[in-house]
Protein backbone atom coordinates (compact mmCIF):
# COMPACT_ATOMS: atom_id res chain seq x y z
CA UNK A 1 0.00 0.00 0.00
CA UNK A 2 2.68 2.51 -0.84
CA UNK A 3 -0.38 5.04 -1.68
CA UNK A 4 -1.13 5.47 1.93
CA UNK A 5 3.28 6.05 3.26
CA UNK A 6 2.96 9.31 2.49
CA UNK A 7 -0.45 10.02 4.65
CA UNK A 8 0.86 7.03 7.27
CA UNK A 9 4.49 6.64 7.68
CA UNK A 10 6.33 10.00 5.68
CA UNK A 11 9.69 11.11 6.78
CA UNK A 12 12.88 10.62 6.87
CA UNK A 13 12.40 7.21 9.50
CA UNK A 14 10.56 5.25 6.74
CA UNK A 15 13.57 5.39 4.47
CA UNK A 16 15.64 3.62 6.68
CA UNK A 17 13.36 0.30 6.67
CA UNK A 18 13.03 0.69 2.16
CA UNK A 19 13.57 -2.76 0.57
CA UNK A 20 17.28 -1.26 -0.36
CA UNK A 21 17.64 -0.30 3.36
CA UNK A 22 17.48 -3.80 4.62
CA UNK A 23 19.58 -5.77 1.98
CA UNK A 24 22.20 -2.86 2.82
CA UNK A 25 22.24 -3.49 6.58
CA UNK A 26 22.99 -6.57 6.08
CA UNK A 27 25.42 -5.92 3.74
CA UNK A 28 27.43 -3.59 5.57
CA UNK A 29 27.11 -6.51 8.64
CA UNK A 30 29.06 -8.36 5.82
CA UNK A 31 31.71 -5.87 5.39
CA UNK A 32 32.40 -5.34 8.77
CA UNK A 33 32.75 -9.09 9.82
CA UNK A 34 35.15 -9.11 6.61
CA UNK A 35 37.51 -6.37 8.32
CA UNK A 36 37.11 -7.48 11.85
CA UNK A 37 38.21 -10.84 11.01
CA UNK A 38 41.10 -9.76 8.65
CA UNK A 39 42.36 -7.54 11.93
CA UNK A 40 42.07 -10.24 13.94
CA UNK A 41 44.00 -12.75 11.58
CA UNK A 42 41.37 -14.99 10.66
CA UNK A 43 41.24 -13.99 6.97
CA UNK A 44 43.61 -12.45 4.66
CA UNK A 45 43.67 -8.89 4.72
CA UNK A 46 43.52 -9.01 0.89
CA UNK A 47 40.20 -10.46 1.04
CA UNK A 48 38.62 -7.46 2.22
CA UNK A 49 38.61 -4.48 -0.77
CA UNK A 50 36.87 -7.31 -3.40
CA UNK A 51 34.08 -8.39 -0.14
CA UNK A 52 33.55 -4.54 1.04
CA UNK A 53 33.13 -3.25 -2.90
CA UNK A 54 30.44 -5.81 -3.39
CA UNK A 55 28.40 -4.80 -0.64
CA UNK A 56 27.09 -2.29 -2.03
CA UNK A 57 22.18 -3.03 -2.14
CA UNK A 58 22.41 -1.29 -5.41
CA UNK A 59 24.38 -4.43 -7.12
CA UNK A 60 21.93 -6.90 -6.01
CA UNK A 61 19.26 -8.36 -7.36
CA UNK A 62 16.76 -7.37 -4.85
CA UNK A 63 14.40 -9.25 -7.07
CA UNK A 64 16.02 -12.07 -7.32
CA UNK A 65 16.88 -12.32 -3.61
CA UNK A 66 13.83 -12.12 -2.56
CA UNK A 67 12.30 -14.67 -4.80
CA UNK A 68 14.92 -16.65 -3.45
CA UNK A 69 14.02 -16.00 0.49
CA UNK A 70 10.64 -17.70 -0.05
CA UNK A 71 12.34 -21.26 -0.79
CA UNK A 72 15.27 -20.54 1.36
CA UNK A 73 13.32 -18.96 4.50
CA UNK A 74 14.85 -16.12 5.20
CA UNK A 75 16.40 -13.05 2.95
CA UNK A 76 20.18 -13.62 4.32
CA UNK A 77 20.42 -16.94 2.95
CA UNK A 78 20.18 -15.64 -0.76
CA UNK A 79 21.83 -12.41 0.24
CA UNK A 80 25.13 -14.05 0.62
CA UNK A 81 24.36 -16.40 -2.03
CA UNK A 82 24.27 -13.64 -4.63
CA UNK A 83 27.36 -11.11 -2.44
CA UNK A 84 29.62 -14.25 -2.92
CA UNK A 85 28.75 -14.25 -6.52
CA UNK A 86 29.43 -11.22 -6.97
CA UNK A 87 32.96 -10.92 -4.92
CA UNK A 88 34.15 -14.27 -7.30
CA UNK A 89 33.48 -12.39 -10.38
CA UNK A 90 36.19 -9.75 -9.45
CA UNK A 91 38.36 -11.91 -6.94
CA UNK A 92 37.91 -15.46 -6.45
CA UNK A 93 40.00 -15.57 -3.59
CA UNK A 94 38.12 -13.11 -1.60
CA UNK A 95 35.03 -15.01 -2.41
CA UNK A 96 35.75 -17.76 -0.27
CA UNK A 97 35.61 -15.78 2.81
CA UNK A 98 32.30 -14.08 2.49
CA UNK A 99 30.13 -14.53 5.74
CA UNK A 100 32.71 -16.01 7.31
CA UNK A 101 31.81 -17.70 10.73
CA UNK A 102 28.68 -15.83 10.75
CA UNK A 103 25.19 -17.40 10.43
CA UNK A 104 21.77 -15.85 9.07
CA UNK A 105 20.40 -14.17 11.99
CA UNK A 106 23.75 -12.29 12.71
CA UNK A 107 23.29 -10.61 9.66
CA UNK A 108 19.76 -10.00 9.49
CA UNK A 109 19.46 -9.08 13.36
CA UNK A 110 22.69 -7.01 12.96
CA UNK A 111 21.20 -5.36 9.82
CA UNK A 112 17.97 -4.44 11.49
CA UNK A 113 19.81 -2.46 14.50
CA UNK A 114 21.55 -0.54 11.91
CA UNK A 115 18.64 0.19 10.35
CA UNK A 116 17.04 1.06 13.51
CA UNK A 117 20.00 3.34 15.00
CA UNK A 118 19.46 5.22 11.04
CA UNK A 119 15.72 5.51 12.70
CA UNK A 120 16.31 6.89 15.75
CA UNK A 121 18.27 9.73 14.70
CA UNK A 122 14.72 11.02 12.32
CA UNK A 123 12.57 10.01 15.46
CA UNK A 124 15.14 12.23 18.17
CA UNK A 125 15.02 15.39 15.67
CA UNK A 126 11.19 14.87 15.69
CA UNK A 127 10.90 14.05 19.03
CA UNK A 128 13.16 17.28 20.32
CA UNK A 129 11.07 19.33 17.54
CA UNK A 130 7.44 18.05 19.47
CA UNK A 131 8.80 18.91 22.47
CA UNK A 132 10.48 22.22 22.18
CA UNK A 133 6.61 23.26 20.19
CA UNK A 134 4.72 21.71 23.42
CA UNK A 135 7.66 23.86 25.86
CA UNK A 136 6.60 26.84 23.82
CA UNK A 137 2.64 26.23 24.04
CA UNK A 138 2.98 25.43 27.38
CA UNK A 139 4.50 28.76 28.11
CA UNK A 140 1.85 30.79 26.14
CA UNK A 141 -1.18 29.16 27.58
CA UNK A 142 -0.56 28.91 31.27
CA UNK A 143 -2.80 31.53 32.07
CA UNK A 144 -5.54 30.31 29.39
CA UNK A 145 -8.35 29.22 31.82
CA UNK A 146 -10.63 26.51 30.42
CA UNK A 147 -13.01 23.87 31.18
CA UNK A 148 -11.08 20.60 32.91
CA UNK A 149 -12.91 17.28 31.59
CA UNK A 150 -13.92 14.29 33.94
CA UNK A 151 -15.65 11.33 32.35
CA UNK A 152 -16.40 13.95 29.08
CA UNK A 153 -17.93 16.54 31.59
CA UNK A 154 -17.41 19.29 32.62
CA UNK A 155 -15.59 18.95 36.12
CA UNK A 156 -12.87 21.89 37.20
CA UNK A 157 -11.47 24.81 35.76
CA UNK A 158 -7.57 23.97 34.25
CA UNK A 159 -5.58 25.93 32.14
CA UNK A 160 -4.32 24.89 28.45
CA UNK A 161 -1.29 25.13 29.59
CA UNK A 162 -1.55 22.85 31.78
CA UNK A 163 -3.84 20.40 30.12
CA UNK A 164 -0.65 20.76 27.34
CA UNK A 165 1.67 20.06 30.00
CA UNK A 166 1.05 16.77 30.81
CA UNK A 167 1.52 15.64 26.84
CA UNK A 168 5.08 17.58 27.65
CA UNK A 169 5.89 15.98 30.67
CA UNK A 170 4.75 12.62 29.44
CA UNK A 171 6.99 12.72 26.36
CA UNK A 172 9.90 14.03 28.28
CA UNK A 173 9.81 10.52 30.16
CA UNK A 174 10.24 8.84 26.53
CA UNK A 175 13.34 10.62 26.26
CA UNK A 176 14.86 9.30 29.19
CA UNK A 177 13.86 6.15 28.16
CA UNK A 178 15.53 6.24 24.83
CA UNK A 179 18.22 7.64 26.60
CA UNK A 180 18.31 4.56 28.53
CA UNK A 181 17.45 1.93 25.98
CA UNK A 182 20.23 3.03 23.51
CA UNK A 183 22.90 0.98 24.64
CA UNK A 184 21.19 -1.90 25.70
CA UNK A 185 19.43 -2.02 22.13
CA UNK A 186 21.59 -0.66 19.52
CA UNK A 187 23.89 -3.93 19.69
CA UNK A 188 25.47 -6.38 17.31
CA UNK A 189 24.10 -10.10 16.70
CA UNK A 190 27.51 -12.01 16.68
CA UNK A 191 26.90 -15.67 17.75
CA UNK A 192 27.69 -17.76 14.27
CA UNK A 193 25.43 -20.87 14.01
CA UNK A 194 24.09 -22.02 17.28
CA UNK A 195 25.66 -19.26 19.59
CA UNK A 196 28.90 -20.19 20.37
CA UNK A 197 31.25 -18.67 17.40
CA UNK A 198 33.25 -22.53 17.61
CA UNK A 199 33.82 -21.68 13.93
CA UNK A 200 36.21 -19.20 14.64
CA UNK A 201 37.90 -20.69 17.47
CA UNK A 202 39.77 -18.58 19.96
CA UNK A 203 39.42 -15.37 17.49
CA UNK A 204 35.73 -15.41 18.38
CA UNK A 205 35.51 -12.59 21.18
CA UNK A 206 38.16 -10.20 19.23
CA UNK A 207 36.63 -10.23 16.04
CA UNK A 208 33.39 -9.71 17.90
CA UNK A 209 34.23 -6.64 19.50
CA UNK A 210 36.02 -5.13 16.36
CA UNK A 211 33.11 -5.79 14.58
CA UNK A 212 31.07 -3.59 17.31
CA UNK A 213 33.25 -1.16 17.37
CA UNK A 214 33.15 -1.16 13.09
CA UNK A 215 29.96 -1.40 13.23
CA UNK A 216 29.52 1.63 16.16
CA UNK A 217 27.55 -0.71 18.64
CA UNK A 218 27.93 -2.31 21.34
CA UNK A 219 28.54 -5.91 21.83
CA UNK A 220 26.63 -7.93 23.98
CA UNK A 221 27.79 -10.51 26.78
CA UNK A 222 26.21 -13.22 24.94
CA UNK A 223 24.51 -13.49 21.35
CA UNK A 224 21.00 -12.97 21.63
CA UNK A 225 19.79 -15.22 18.67
CA UNK A 226 16.83 -16.50 20.94
CA UNK A 227 16.82 -13.78 23.70
CA UNK A 228 14.51 -11.43 22.14
CA UNK A 229 13.95 -8.53 25.34
CA UNK A 230 15.90 -5.77 22.74
CA UNK A 231 13.21 -6.08 20.59
CA UNK A 232 10.66 -5.98 22.57
CA UNK A 233 11.79 -2.81 24.31
CA UNK A 234 12.39 -0.93 21.16
CA UNK A 235 8.54 -2.40 20.04
CA UNK A 236 7.62 -1.32 24.19
CA UNK A 237 9.27 2.32 23.59
CA UNK A 238 7.33 2.88 20.58
CA UNK A 239 4.00 1.80 21.67
CA UNK A 240 4.61 4.17 24.28
CA UNK A 241 5.20 6.70 22.37
CA UNK A 242 1.98 6.74 20.70
CA UNK A 243 -0.15 6.27 23.17
CA UNK A 244 1.43 9.75 24.48
CA UNK A 245 0.88 10.91 21.28
CA UNK A 246 -2.65 9.24 20.81
CA UNK A 247 -3.95 11.13 23.86
CA UNK A 248 -2.51 14.43 22.17
CA UNK A 249 -5.02 13.87 19.19
CA UNK A 250 -7.84 12.51 21.33
CA UNK A 251 -7.88 15.69 23.18
CA UNK A 252 -7.42 17.69 19.94
CA UNK A 253 -10.25 16.78 18.37
CA UNK A 254 -12.88 16.68 20.97
CA UNK A 255 -11.52 20.37 21.21
CA UNK A 256 -12.26 20.88 17.67
CA UNK A 257 -15.64 19.34 17.56
CA UNK A 258 -18.13 22.26 16.21
CA UNK A 259 -19.78 22.57 19.61
CA UNK A 260 -16.76 22.79 21.69
CA UNK A 261 -14.28 24.83 19.19
CA UNK A 262 -12.04 25.51 21.52
CA UNK A 263 -9.08 24.58 19.22
CA UNK A 264 -8.55 23.46 15.75
CA UNK A 265 -5.64 22.06 13.94
CA UNK A 266 -3.34 24.02 11.24
CA UNK A 267 -5.39 25.08 8.40
CA UNK A 268 -4.12 25.36 4.54
CA UNK A 269 -5.41 24.85 1.07
CA UNK A 270 -7.17 21.23 0.85
CA UNK A 271 -6.17 20.13 4.43
CA UNK A 272 -9.67 18.77 6.17
CA UNK A 273 -11.55 19.30 3.59
CA UNK A 274 -14.90 17.32 2.45
CA UNK A 275 -15.42 15.32 -1.07
CA UNK A 276 -18.94 16.77 -0.34
CA UNK A 277 -19.39 19.17 2.56
CA UNK A 278 -17.44 22.71 1.95
CA UNK A 279 -18.15 24.19 5.24
CA UNK A 280 -16.22 20.64 6.40
CA UNK A 281 -12.80 21.56 8.36
CA UNK A 282 -11.98 18.08 9.98
CA UNK A 283 -9.00 16.92 12.54
CA UNK A 284 -6.91 14.76 9.36
CA UNK A 285 -3.60 15.21 11.80
CA UNK A 286 -5.16 14.13 14.78
CA UNK A 287 -7.25 11.05 12.89
CA UNK A 288 -3.59 10.16 11.47
CA UNK A 289 -2.16 10.01 15.13
CA UNK A 290 -5.16 8.30 16.29
CA UNK A 291 -5.02 5.32 13.27
CA UNK A 292 -1.10 4.93 14.78
CA UNK A 293 -2.76 4.66 18.32
CA UNK A 294 -5.37 1.51 16.81
CA UNK A 295 -2.46 -0.26 14.74
CA UNK A 296 0.84 -0.04 16.84
CA UNK A 297 -0.66 -1.84 19.91
CA UNK A 298 -1.35 -4.90 18.07
CA UNK A 299 2.00 -5.04 16.47
CA UNK A 300 3.59 -4.39 20.04
CA UNK A 301 1.55 -7.33 21.05
CA UNK A 302 3.43 -9.28 17.88
CA UNK A 303 6.75 -8.39 18.56
CA UNK A 304 6.05 -9.66 22.35
CA UNK A 305 4.26 -12.99 21.14
CA UNK A 306 7.64 -13.53 19.17
CA UNK A 307 10.09 -13.63 22.20
CA UNK A 308 9.02 -17.07 23.58
CA UNK A 309 11.41 -19.07 21.30
CA UNK A 310 12.85 -22.61 20.48
CA UNK A 311 16.45 -23.16 22.32
CA UNK A 312 19.03 -21.21 20.78
CA UNK A 313 17.67 -20.33 17.27
CA UNK A 314 13.65 -19.65 16.95
CA UNK A 315 11.25 -20.90 14.44
CA UNK A 316 8.72 -18.44 13.29
CA UNK A 317 8.43 -16.04 16.10
CA UNK A 318 11.71 -14.47 15.28
CA UNK A 319 9.96 -14.57 11.32
CA UNK A 320 7.08 -12.95 12.90
CA UNK A 321 9.65 -9.59 13.93
CA UNK A 322 10.64 -8.90 10.52
CA UNK A 323 7.36 -7.22 8.90
CA UNK A 324 6.00 -6.22 12.74
CA UNK A 325 9.19 -4.16 14.01
CA UNK A 326 9.33 -1.95 10.26
CA UNK A 327 5.58 -1.19 10.68
CA UNK A 328 4.73 -0.10 13.86
CA UNK A 329 8.46 1.74 13.84
CA UNK A 330 7.19 3.46 10.76
CA UNK A 331 3.74 4.74 12.18
CA UNK A 332 4.90 5.37 15.53
CA UNK A 333 6.96 7.39 13.67
CA UNK A 334 4.34 9.01 11.06
CA UNK A 335 2.51 10.17 13.95
CA UNK A 336 5.41 11.69 16.17
CA UNK A 337 6.34 13.80 12.90
CA UNK A 338 2.62 14.38 12.16
CA UNK A 339 1.94 16.02 15.91
CA UNK A 340 4.78 18.12 16.02
CA UNK A 341 3.42 19.81 12.83
CA UNK A 342 0.00 20.15 14.48
CA UNK A 343 1.07 21.32 17.64
CA UNK A 344 3.26 23.85 16.11
CA UNK A 345 0.36 25.22 13.80
CA UNK A 346 -2.76 24.63 16.41
CA UNK A 347 -4.98 27.91 16.27
CA UNK A 348 -6.20 28.38 20.09
CA UNK A 349 -9.46 30.12 20.88
CA UNK A 350 -8.97 31.40 24.35
CA UNK A 351 -12.62 33.65 24.16
CA UNK A 352 -14.44 30.30 23.36
CA UNK A 353 -12.51 28.66 26.23
CA UNK A 354 -13.69 31.40 28.54
CA UNK A 355 -17.30 31.01 27.32
CA UNK A 356 -17.74 27.46 27.65
CA UNK A 357 -16.35 27.99 31.17
CA UNK A 358 -19.65 29.56 31.67
CA UNK A 359 -22.48 27.32 29.90
CA UNK A 360 -23.20 25.36 33.32
CA UNK A 361 -23.80 28.75 34.69
CA UNK A 362 -21.67 28.80 37.28
CA UNK A 363 -22.07 24.76 38.02
CA UNK A 364 -18.51 24.56 37.01
CA UNK A 365 -17.36 26.40 40.16
CA UNK A 366 -19.62 24.31 42.94
CA UNK A 367 -16.74 22.39 44.48
CA UNK A 368 -15.15 26.28 45.23
CA UNK A 369 -18.14 27.25 47.06
CA UNK A 370 -18.18 23.89 48.85
CA UNK A 371 -14.40 24.10 49.86
CA UNK A 372 -15.68 27.92 51.43
CA UNK A 373 -18.67 26.74 52.86
CA UNK A 374 -17.08 23.22 54.32
CA UNK A 375 -14.98 25.70 56.61
CA UNK A 376 -18.26 27.09 58.37
CA UNK A 377 -20.66 24.07 57.83
CA UNK A 378 -18.61 20.97 57.68
CA UNK A 379 -17.39 19.68 54.49
CA UNK A 380 -20.39 16.94 54.18
CA UNK A 381 -23.03 19.62 55.10
CA UNK A 382 -21.68 21.69 53.13
CA UNK A 383 -21.66 19.29 50.13
CA UNK A 384 -25.28 18.49 50.50
CA UNK A 385 -26.39 21.72 50.63
CA UNK A 386 -24.43 23.06 47.68
CA UNK A 387 -25.68 20.01 45.59
CA UNK A 388 -29.23 21.20 46.15
CA UNK A 389 -28.60 24.27 45.14
CA UNK A 390 -27.17 22.95 41.93
CA UNK A 391 -30.35 20.59 41.19
CA UNK A 392 -32.37 23.78 42.11
CA UNK A 393 -30.61 25.90 39.46
CA UNK A 394 -30.73 23.67 36.71
CA UNK A 395 -34.10 22.98 37.20
CA UNK A 396 -35.35 26.68 37.05
CA UNK A 397 -32.79 27.36 34.62
CA UNK A 398 -30.69 30.07 36.77
CA UNK A 399 -27.25 31.02 37.38
CA UNK A 400 -25.96 29.32 40.56
CA UNK A 401 -24.60 32.76 41.96
CA UNK A 402 -28.44 33.79 41.76
CA UNK A 403 -29.34 31.00 43.65
CA UNK A 404 -27.20 30.84 46.44
CA UNK A 405 -27.36 34.66 46.99
CA UNK A 406 -30.88 33.72 47.86
CA UNK A 407 -30.31 30.96 50.02
CA UNK A 408 -29.96 32.11 53.86
CA UNK A 409 -27.48 29.11 55.39
CA UNK A 410 -25.04 30.37 52.63
CA UNK A 411 -25.42 34.23 53.09
CA UNK A 412 -24.67 33.54 56.68
CA UNK A 413 -21.29 32.73 55.95
CA UNK A 414 -20.54 34.26 51.65
CA UNK A 415 -20.55 37.80 51.51
CA UNK A 416 -22.00 39.12 47.73
CA UNK A 417 -18.23 40.06 47.17
CA UNK A 418 -16.70 36.40 48.49
CA UNK A 419 -19.48 34.49 45.97
CA UNK A 420 -18.44 36.73 43.45
CA UNK A 421 -14.88 35.90 43.81
CA UNK A 422 -15.53 31.80 44.28
CA UNK A 423 -17.54 31.64 41.32
CA UNK A 424 -14.56 33.48 38.90
CA UNK A 425 -13.27 30.19 37.63
CA UNK A 426 -9.91 32.35 36.89
CA UNK A 427 -9.78 31.99 41.02
CA UNK A 428 -9.86 28.10 41.24
CA UNK A 429 -6.66 26.94 38.97
CA UNK A 430 -5.08 25.52 42.06
CA UNK A 431 -1.34 25.25 41.44
CA UNK A 432 -1.56 24.95 38.24
CA UNK A 433 1.11 27.46 37.58
CA UNK A 434 3.59 26.18 39.58
CA UNK A 435 2.89 22.56 38.24
CA UNK A 436 3.73 23.91 34.56
CA UNK A 437 6.91 25.85 36.10
CA UNK A 438 7.97 22.03 36.76
CA UNK A 439 7.38 20.55 33.44
CA UNK A 440 9.39 23.67 31.42
CA UNK A 441 11.95 23.79 34.01
CA UNK A 442 12.38 19.93 32.92
CA UNK A 443 12.24 20.71 29.47
CA UNK A 444 14.63 23.71 29.52
CA UNK A 445 16.94 21.27 31.62
CA UNK A 446 16.77 18.36 29.54
CA UNK A 447 18.32 20.66 26.20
Amino acid sequence: MKLLDPLFRGGACQAAFSDAATVQGMLDFEAALARAEAAAGVIPPAAVPAIEAACRAERLDLDGIAADAARAGNLAIPLVKHLTAQVKATDEAAARFVHWGATSQDAIDSGFVLQLKQALVAVEADLERLIAALAQRVAEHRHTVMVGRTWMQHALPTTFGLKLAGTLDALLRQRERLAELKPRVLAVQFGGAAGTLASLGDAGLAVGQRLAEELDLTLPATPWHGQRDRVAEVAAWFGTLTGVLGKLARDVSLLMQTDVAEVFEPAGAGRGGSSTMPHKRNPVSSAIVLSAAVRVPGLVGTVFAAMVQEHERGLGGWHAEWEALPELIGLSAGALAVSAELVEGLEVHADTMRANLDKTGGLIMAEAVTMALGERLGRLDAHKLVEQKCRQALSEGRHLKDVLQQEPRVTAHLSYEELSHLLDPVNYIGVADALIERVLTAALAGN
